[in-house]
């Protein structure tokens, strides 16, 4: 299925971790190098926490990246009592709008002042990846391909809501197919993406949902499953996505925080989302972003995926494209780099 005749850096960046595969033509890809390292949100954390330890300010320097730890540990930096300063583009990682992140207590400035720890915001680590890869003889690969989970630029309302009206468009302008949710270049509306692309130009960019379900039907049982019907869930560490899908076409889908399901819950939204009554306003209202229902489509075929498939669906296939649940996202960053790059 995946045919590259150069190497690609596959990079799939969550909450909690980020996954790396690098493709070789020529070695099997059960032999590829892959790595399960800390979210960039997550390591961005422990440096901010370390700066409250010390009773140091901190300076924000770099991108917009993902937030979820790091934007905890902020918060947590500002009840200490101690400064935070950021340049406008990190700032953003905080909210959209610049007078949320200065009700905060966050300064905006474009240079740090004496006494601050610079901590480096980026979703792309390239120097450190460089380096760890360099450290065991592995060339940096020029291609890369990077899945970062994006809401949209939405400074004045909810970007829940913004984030899955973009979905809802792109599936409408794709007649549902389930590669419309993964635009190469990304949409410009997609701040997250648009900052990664600046830092890694000509990389294919998109986002973390799909992919993993992507690569999960690299699955061949998966496959298989598909050509009649089933659900295929994501169940990630910040979100759960769900597609009822046939062969390439979404009947459905639905997205919400994961830690605001449980294994009853989500069968329920699964069942109600197969026979086409599970609404948008109802998933939004429980805290989570939205559902979308273009039609029912009957079927008891259940896949997972995802770092939390075994606590929220134990009794469902469970995919393994190639063998690696972890790397699903990256399977499904191969496949769409044949799919958009080739030729």
């Amino acid at each position: 299925m995946i045919d590259l005749t150069t190497p690609l850096l596959a990079i799939d960046v969550g909450r909690g971790t980020q996954d790396i595969l690098v493709y070789e033509p020529g070695r099997s890809i059960e032999n590829s190098i892959k790595l399960v390292l800390p979210s960039p949100n997550v390591v961005t954390a422990a440096k901010i926490r370390e700066a409250t330890g010390a009773g140091r300010p901190i300076f924000l320097d770099g991108f917009l990246m993902g937030g979820g730890a790091n934007t905890g540990a902020v918060r947590a930096h500002l009840a200490a009592g101690v400064p935070v300063y950021a340049t406008p583009e990190a700032a953003a990682t905080l909210h959209d709008d610049p007078e949320r992140v200065r009700a905060l207590g966050v300064e905006i400035r474009s240079a740090p002042p004496g006494d601050a720890v610079t901590v480096r915001t980026t979703d792309y680590m390239e120097p450190e990846l460089r380096k760890a890869l360099s450290l065991f003889g592995v060339e940096y690969p020029e291609n890369v391909a990077i899945a970062v989970q994006d809401h949209g630029y939405s400074p004045h309302r909810s970007n829940r809501i913004h984030r899955f009206e973009l979905m809802r468009e792109q599936l409408d302008a794709g007649d549902w197919d389930l590669l419309s949710l993964a635009t190469d270049p990304p949409l410009a509306d997609m701040t997250r993406m648009q900052a990664v692309r600046r830092q890694a130009p000509g990389a294919l960019v998109t986002d973390t949902g799909p992919v993993a379900l992507i690569g999960a039907l690299c699955d061949p049982v998966v496959r298989r499953m598909a050509g009649t019907g089933v659900t295929l869930v994501n169940a990630g560490n910040g979100h759960t996505l769900c597609f009822t899908l046939k062969g390439r076409e979404i009947h459905g889908l639905f997205e919400h925080h994961t830690g605001a399901l449980d294994p009853a819950k989500l069968q329920d939204y699964i069942r109600r989302l197969t026979d086409g009554t599970l609404t948008s306003e109802e998933v939004f209202d429980d805290g989570g972003h939205g559902a979308a229902v273009r039609k029912p489509l009957a079927t008891d075929a259940v896949v997972v995926t995802g770092p939390n498939r075994l606590w929220l669906l134990p009794e469902a296939y469970q995919a393994a494209p190639f063998g690696d649940m972890m790397l699903s996202g990256c399977f499904g960053l191969m496949h769409l780099w044949k799919q958009f790059r080739k030729g």
